[in-house]
């Protein structure tokens, strides 16, 4: 059966007494963005009235609209699982409520677009808005909708088209699958934010004959609105925002693997999660500023652990670097749900830039990673430089040693005859290999009895509680990668970072700096750590970054 393509159009007015900030987080982090993760919803859009009164009934302040391929959906289990536990927070039930809300489902009748429209749920747009006029009409009785289209499609879209910063017309009707009697039809008007609205053209559209006649012999009710653009969702929430003002209320929803917390820089973070093309689910925290135009920082973990490894670093950084946002994320095979893909160091590079477009940043300023994660960012630099300010490839290498597929086989070895499993009963790491593997990463110094040894047996239990099934599929990208030939041609800015501690890295990694760019790249040693060095020495890494993007932004 075909589909229909179509939107779903919802007004809302919340009550004086429910706080903004709750408002707000609620649809931004949760409402919004847990229906853009469905594969037929395309976008979403929130808008705010910019009409003193509005033109008839509907006063509402907000609006959202959902675009659709596929109107039928809206009825299916995985929509409607969305207005019902457990998907559906306590949160929005207590909210909604609160929240005088008008839901409506309108299917496409026609679309037309100047040549300057650009959509902006593209990320190379994202930033950009628009206003939007909504018009809803309905017909007098006995009239039919067959008068009311042909006038919009030999002149009234014409007309408009003249107005300045006009960029498209797109034409609905009440839904099919909503069953009703009454019909009502629905226009919406897109303007740049500069606009003739108002004026000589847009008045001549509506001063015709023809015009005239339509609303007055046709049209029996008319409802229009002028909005403009307020937020843009993704498919994971990223609104920080709302974190210090009054009435904010943390939440979590073990459903969709989403919370909210404080934190000890005096802020907000958000936990959830992505899903890529190819299935794999990456968790990634969100923190740092609540200006949802600060700049971002990615951090990019090493095998076998979680982002739990930038606990402290990310603390020190945003101690003297407020106005920065963090990200850190999973990376795949921490979990089973690895992907479908073999995961190559290409992968890993373009789940960076996933993260990037479902969190709406079409340029991070800095990425980091550390290990794989190191290799991750370079290649991220070297294959996206348009969407990366500068990085820092922390204890790693431009080309797989030759023996790395004979050694990560070994170790996928040692934890299959462990044979461990976690608490849900899925095969994990186990203690065997975690025990060898963390000792390598750390300085003997760092088992000091005391709280850098505990910190060294919090990463140990990171890699311990690993994914088994992940595990081996991230080895994978570890085996086969070469960005030597790259290395001249980068142009992103890059500082390589290295624990003086670890091993024959501290020449590798000078000799890799040498090779990058047409200048060669600093090479900065960390004294007195080895593999992870933001985790042994988080202050001095942290110092690096902070010189790193005060010097391109």
């Amino acid at each position: 059966m075909a589909k229909t393509a179509g939107i779903l159009y919802v007004t809302m007015q919340p009550s004086a007494d429910l706080p903004a900030a709750e408002f707000h987080d609620w649809y931004n982090n949760e409402h919004g963005p847990n229906r853009l993760r469905l594969p037929f919803i395309h976008n979403g859009f929130r808008y705010r009235a910019r009409d003193s009164q509005g033109e008839g009934k509907g006063k509402a302040e907000w609006m959202a609209i959902y675009d659709t391929d596929d109107m039928d959906a809206f009825n299916s289990e995985a929509y409607l699982a969305l207005r019902g536990a457990p998907i559906q927070t306590q949160r929005e039930r207590d909210i909604r409520p609160s929240v005088d809300i008008d839901r409506r489902s309108f299917d496409l009748v026609s679309s037309r677009e100047a040549k300057e429209f650009k959509k902006l749920e593209k990320i190379e747009n994202y930033g950009e808005g628009n206003v939007m006029v909504s018009v809803s009409l309905r017909l007098k009785a006995g009239k039919k909708g067959e008068e009311l289209d042909k006038w919009y499609d030999e002149e009234h879209i014409d007309l408009l088209a003249k107005v300045p910063g006009w960029l498209r017309t797109r034409r609905y009707v009440t839904a099919a699958i909503d069953k009703k009697d009454e019909v009502e039809y629905m226009a919406l008007h897109e303007y740049a934010p500069k606009n003739g609205l108002g004026g000589k053209e847009w008045q001549a559209s509506i001063d015709t004959p023809w015009a005239k006649d339509i609303m007055t012999n046709v049209v029996g009710e008319k409802v229009r609105r002028e909005y403009e653009l307020f937020y843009t969702f993704g498919g994971a929430p990223r609104d920080l925002q709302n974190f210090a003002s009054a009435g904010f209320r943390r939440w979590d929803s073990p459903a969709t693997q989403t919370r909210t917390f404080s934190t000890s820089n005096n802020g907000g973070a958000i936990e959830s999660y992505i899903t890529t093309d190819d299935g794999a689910e990456l968790g990634y925290r969100l923190e740092g500023s609540t200006d949802p135009n600060a700049p971002l920082i990615v951090l990019s973990n090493s095998i076998l652990t979680s982002y739990g490894i930038w606990d402290r670093f990310v603390d020190s950084f945003l101690a003297k670097n407020k106005q920065y946002r963090i990200l850190r994320y999973n990376t795949r095979g921490r979990t089973s749900k690895a992907g479908e893909k073999l995961v190559t160091m290409d992968v890993l590079a373009s789940d960076i830039i996933a993260l990037l477009d479902e969190l709406k940043v079409p340029k991070a300023a800095a990425i980091v990673g550390v290990s794989m994660g190191g290799a991750s960012v370079l290649n991220a630099a070297l294959t996206y430089p348009d969407r990366i300010g500068s990085f820092i490839a922390c204890d790693t290498n431009d080309k797989n040693p030759e023996v790395n597929r004979k050694a990560w086989g070994e170790r996928v070895a040692i934890c299959e005859k462990e044979n461990a499993s976690g608490e849900e009963g899925e095969k994990i790491v186990g203690e065997e290999l975690a025990e060898v593997t963390v000792r390598r990463w750390f300085v003997k110094e760092s088992y000091d009895g005391g709280e850098m040894e505990k910190e060294c047996e919090r990463v140990k239990q990171m890699v311990v509680n690993n994914s088994l099934e992940g595990f081996r599929a991230s080895v994978e990208a570890l085996c086969d990668y070469n960005f030597q030939p790259h290395m001249k041609s980068g142009k992103v800015k890059g500082v390589f970072v290295v624990g003086s501690g670890d091993g024959v890295l501290p020449k590798t990694m000078k000799d890799m700096a040498a090779r990058y760019g047409s200048d060669g790249a600093e090479c900065v040693e960390i004294e007195g750590a080895g593999h992870l060095p933001m985790v042994e020495k988080p202050d001095q890494v942290a110092e690096v970054l902070g010189r790193l993007v005060a010097s391109t932004l």
